[in-house]
């Protein structure tokens, strides 16, 4: 609940039972936390029974540990509110995880009544970000370290440096003759 009061958006909450009974017990107890909590459930047969029955509830789900298409359109299938395509564990073992996004955006496309939302995730650096959105991501979740990465670059330093300099100068140009001395 604490999170839920400095947070003003979705909540994440993972079921770590293993069995379908557990995980839709352990999604209504999250759910009751906060309406903006999702509940994740790994991408397993039992998983995906307990996304039927926890969307059945009204409860939303993010499925997990999605490492192909197949398991993303079962999940769907299933009621799942978002997918999460591990695209950094994938390029780990030298497949193209981006591929896979690019693979599950279309094969949602093509489908009117598929509405999930795929969430990028193991996300590795700032490309990743980028390639996922245009891939057709909708969500990324990252490490702090990737938003970091993403938002600086050394020609923006260099930039606001050079705007400061030419402002000093600008201002040092319109003081009075002496007036610099005077101050000091």
């Amino acid at each position: 609940r604490t999170i839920a009061e400095l947070v003003d958006g979705p909540i994440s909450a993972e079921a770590v039972s293993e069995d379908a009974d557990g995980m839709v017990r352990e999604g209504r107890e999250f759910a009751g936390w906060h309406p903006n909590v999702i509940v994740k459930v790994p991408c397993t047969a039992a998983g995906l029974e307990a996304v039927s029955r926890l969307k059945a509830d009204g409860i939303r789900c993010n499925v997990t540990l999605i490492f192909n298409a197949n398991q993303a359109l079962m999940s769907a299938l299933a009621g799942a509110f978002v997918v999460s395509p591990f695209i950094g564990r994938l390029d780990d073992i030298s497949q193209d995880g981006l591929d896979l996004i690019r693979e599950i955006a279309a094969v949602f496309e093509q489908d009117p009544d598929i509405d999930t939302q795929i969430l990028a995730a193991s996300i590795r650096h700032p490309r990743h970000v980028i390639e996922s959105a245009l891939a057709g991501a909708h969500i990324a979740t990252c490490p702090f370290k990737v938003l970091k990465q993403g938002l600086t670059h050394p020609l923006t330093d260099k930039g606001i440096q050079r705007f400061l300099a030419d402002w000093r100068a600008r201002q040092a140009a319109l003081e009075p003759a002496g007036a610099g001395a005077a101050a000091e």
